[in-house]
């Protein structure tokens, strides 16, 4: 079954340890892959990126680096 992960960048270097085949990585911080809770467009625009790369990528390891900045929400 094909699967792409999406990981935050702290934990970058485990991609490689693990040989996950897909990966999207975000400069989110621990436990927001996706971004700030309630950032509906953060959240699409994370998970539009890993289901492109389950459509497009070939047989192997492909890592995107996702260049997404964080907002701190206010509250």
């Amino acid at each position: 079954m094909p699967t792409v992960a999406i990981f935050i960048r702290a934990f970058r270097h485990l991609l490689d340890q693990m040989n996950v085949p897909r990966a999207v990585v975000t400069r989110f911080p621990l436990a927001r892959p996706l971004g700030a809770p309630g950032d509906r467009e953060r959240h699409r625009l994370v998970v539009d990126t890993a289901l492109e790369l389950l459509e497009t990528a070939v047989q192997g390891h492909t890592i995107v680096e996702l260049e997404v900045p964080y907002r701190v929400p206010r509250t």
